[in-house]
């Protein structure tokens, strides 16, 4: 672990900036976005803990995360959002080389959405450089043989997850077990789909001020409300593990 990184729930967070952020993630390896749900849900599943520890870095993309560590530490980290992230990456020279992005979407409709607002920002993504994922586990180890065939004979510079948080990992984990090379593997969730249409819009001044939750809560109360309400929990288990991981039999840190 670098000297500049924390680790927090036992997982590698990237304490440096954005601009960092991007080029250590354009040397390889698995990158990981967890929200605060995704953590505060770490003790229930070992193989989903494991891929996030098992992450080359992780993101701190949780406004929440980022309030309670300077709550119970006193430091500050700097935050680095999936969106800020994804909106940086699109527009570096290396990931808009033809072939050089790999991207697995969560549906047909959300491919097709994806794909134009790609084009539409010169970033040629052909139907080949993608996968629609099947319905995979929501618990334990993933392997998807088919996707990593796919991958190992297209052998691109970025694997892009446009999963759900909790299976990309998990899946992101398998392609870095098993790839017979390291591209950079990254877990950004839906953050793509704030651009192209298939989330709520959130301006650059919401994300700024850790407000991106709010306006998904707002779109759509039902689906994000209780998902934002378990992210309460990730309060005890800071509290608790601090640093450590919560597969620890006995914290706190």
């Amino acid at each position: 672990m670098r000297d500049s990184d924390r680790q927090i729930l036992g997982i590698r967070f990237h304490a440096g900036d954005l601009a960092s952020a991007l080029e250590r993630a354009d040397r390889g390896g698995l990158v990981v976005v967890p929200s605060a749900p995704v953590l505060a849900g770490l003790r229930d599943d070992p193989a989903h803990r494991e891929a996030l520890e098992g992450s080359d870095f992780a993101l701190t993309d949780s406004g929440f995360m980022v309030i309670l560590w300077f709550i119970l530490r006193f430091e500050r980290l700097p935050r680095i959002s999936g969106w800020a992230f994804m909106r940086a990456l699109v527009d570096r020279p290396e990931f808009r080389e033809p072939g050089a992005s790999f991207w697995v979407m969560p549906s047909q409709d959300d491919l097709e959405a994806n794909v134009a607002w790609l084009s539409s920002r010169g970033i040629p993504v052909d139907r080949a450089n993608c996968h629609v994922a099947p319905v995979y586990p929501a618990r334990g180890r993933l392997e998807d043989p088919v996707l990593l065939a796919q991958i190992e004979a297209q052998r691109p510079r970025y694997v892009i997850l446009c999963l759900g948080g909790g299976v990309q990992e998990r899946l992101g984990f398998f392609l870095k077990s098993r790839l017979p090379f390291r591209p950079t593997i990254l877990c950004t969730g839906a953050a793509i789909a704030f651009f192209s249409g298939r989330q709520v819009a959130i301006p650059r001044w919401a994300d700024r001020l850790f407000l991106g939750w709010l306006f998904r809560v707002l779109s759509d109360p039902a689906r994000y409300a209780p998902r934002f309400w378990k992210a309460l929990r990730l309060a005890p288990l800071l509290v608790r593990y601090g640093s450590h991981s919560v597969g620890r039999r006995q914290g706190p840190a």
